[in-house]
């Protein structure tokens, strides 16, 4: 029975770029910067070498013209023959041994060596074509002679009247040449290895960088934190603001866009140039601190917390408390309605048994006195409001709040300059703006002496002016602006909500429609708002047509 043979492990190679921010910036840059050094290298060396061929060849022509230029060696050769040990032998052999020369050649114009390095070629024709110098210009080039591949020099040979009487030639060995070429590669590689260096390094310092700010992240998960971010980002019901360190809005998402009443277009720009001056601005930037902030947008009332980042700038996020804040003051309503409810009912109470006292007392008239006193003030009060105020929820609600005065001890008296036609264009507008300031003046004038709260509703064309007067300890000069801020309140605040937004939401709705709210000191002494509400009113519609019916109803009245 054989046995298994185990199986081996095999590490599978990944191929590819290296999945981390870090690494893939490093190899990249590393790739970078040696593809520039070799590319630098195979530049400079590419002109080199012509560099090197083109000085030689200078130098070989610089000797041969002042070879040339010699005195007496143009007659020499005109006088002398081509000796091995002739004047100008010794000459050409003296200049190239001075000047390192792979070789001076002196020729006639024939073309017959005068000197030669090697001394059996003295007398012999030259191996390559000496026309160009012979006819009188000088030749610089690379060519293959007796004495191997050489760069040379050429040059016509004057005698004293200047006439060409010959050339001199001179060649420098091209092995000299292509050996300076070879011994500047590695001082070049070493320049160009040092420059490589100097890149790596920038880039490992480089990617460390990046490494530090991507937290070692890898592309992918750089990629699935962004569509997560966006997700979260658009998904969430609260609004968040990013400022960058600049304090510039870099980036808010559908729920802010919807809540502060602005679009895309704000991206780049400053809080105050996206929302104007304001306690939102305020909050955004930082200037007003604290946690869950209060600040008012439009007809929203919104929770606003700031938090600041690693790099300088600010994430805010913002919460509508709009229907919050209106529950609350329902509740508030509510309860004020409840307590005087509660107190009517112990009124009613103690008045049905000083009824049936007197009725058991059979003092019957002065029952019926007593019942008809005790129904005339209720009346009495909710007439005088409809007499002067025909908008139905106008004058429900000062009914109503008239009832919870009563109860907190303080007297609400609707003033006699009151008139409100029934023609208000949005009654729910002015509904909230009249019952704040009476909750505030009821809260103000409640504990005073002769407490009361005086109700002025007039118009003038289509504009509303109100004014609500309390007899409370009043608003000092300094704190006159103050209170329509956002959050800003002397009272403490409820369990249910904030303090601080019922003044706001007054000014934004009386703004917002053209007008103003400002506060004073009443006559009495205590605090006098003024809001004036312009186009509250419509226009007023022309006389009903009658029906066929009425018609005929007011023809008959008319013949009886």
């Amino acid at each position: 029975m054989g046995m298994s043979r185990p199986t081996p492990l095999v590490r599978r190679l990944r191929l590819g770029l290296p999945r981390r921010v870090f690494s893939q910036v490093l190899l990249m840059q590393l790739a970078i910067a040696a593809g520039v050094a070799v590319l630098a290298t195979g530049l400079f060396l590419a002109p080199l070498s012509d560099q090197l061929d083109d000085q030689a060849m200078r130098r070989a022509l610089a000797i041969a013209q002042t070879t040339a230029a010699r005195p007496r060696l143009a007659e020499e050769v005109k006088d002398t023959p081509p000796l091995a040990d002739g004047p100008v032998q010794r000459q050409a052999e003296q200049i190239r041994r001075a000047t390192h020369a792979e070789y001076i050649v002196v020729m006639d114009w024939r073309g017959v060596r005068w000197s030669h390095p090697t001394r059996s070629e003295v007398g012999r024709t030259v191996s390559t074509d000496p026309g160009q110098a012979l006819a009188g210009k000088e030749v610089m080039q690379i060519d293959s002679g007796t004495l191997g591949r050489t760069a040379r020099g050429k040059v016509p040979l004057r005698d004293s009247d200047g006439e060409i009487v010959g050339a001199v030639s001179v060649g420098i060995a091209y092995d000299s040449v292509r050996a300076r070429l070879i011994h500047a590669i590695p001082g070049l590689f070493a320049y160009a290895g040092g420059a490589l260096a100097v890149g790596a390094l920038a880039a490992w310092l480089i990617s460390r960088r990046v490494q530090r700010q991507t937290r070692d992240l890898a592309f992918s998960d750089i990629s699935g934190l962004l569509a997560e971010r966006e997700a979260m980002l658009h998904g969430i019901r609260e609004g968040v603001v990013a400022l960058d360190r600049a304090g510039r809005v870099r980036l808010l998402n559908d729920e802010a866009q919807r809540l502060l009443g602005i679009g895309d277009e704000v991206v780049g720009r400053s809080p105050e140039e996206a929302l104007g001056e304001g306690r939102t601005a305020d909050v955004l930037t930082g200037r007003v601190t604290g946690t869950d902030l209060l600040t008012v947008r439009g007809q929203r009332v919104l929770v606003a917390n700031r938090m600041p980042t690693d790099d300088g700038g600010a994430v805010a996020t913002l919460r509508d408390r709009t229907e919050l804040e209106q529950l609350g003051r329902e509740l508030d309503s509510t309860r004020g309605l409840i307590d005087a409810l509660r107190a009517q009912d112990h009124e009613h109470a103690n008045r049905m048994h000083t009824l049936l006292g007197l009725l058991e007392l059979e003092m019957y008239d002065d029952a019926v006195e007593f019942v008809g006193e005790v129904v005339g003030d209720h009346r009495a009060t909710a007439e005088q409001v409809t007499e002067k105020i025909e908008d139905p929820l106008i004058a429900a609600l000062l009914v109503g709040k008239a009832t919870v005065a009563a109860e907190r001890g303080v007297a609400l008296w609707v003033s006699d300059r009151t008139r409100l036609p029934d023609r208000l264009v949005d009654p729910g507008g002015l509904v909230t703006i009249l019952g704040n300031l009476v909750d505030n003046a009821l809260d103000a004038a409640a504990g005073s002496p002769h407490a009361r709260v005086e109700v002025e509703l007039r118009t003038e064309g289509r504009t509303a002016v109100l004014r609500v007067r309390d007899t409370g300890p009043g608003i000092p000069v300094e704190h006159r602006e103050l209170i329509f801020t956002e959050g800003w309140s002397t009272k403490k605040p409820p369990a249910h909500r904030e303090r601080g937004i019922g003044l706001s939401l007054v000014r934004r709705l009386a703004e917002r429609q053209g007008g103003s709210a400002t506060v004073g000191e009443a006559g009495g002494g205590g605090a006098e708002f003024t809001v004036v509400l312009p186009d509250v009113l419509a226009e007023p519609g022309p006389e009903p047509a009658l029906t066929a019916s009425q018609a005929a109803g007011a023809a008959t009245e008319e013949e009886s």
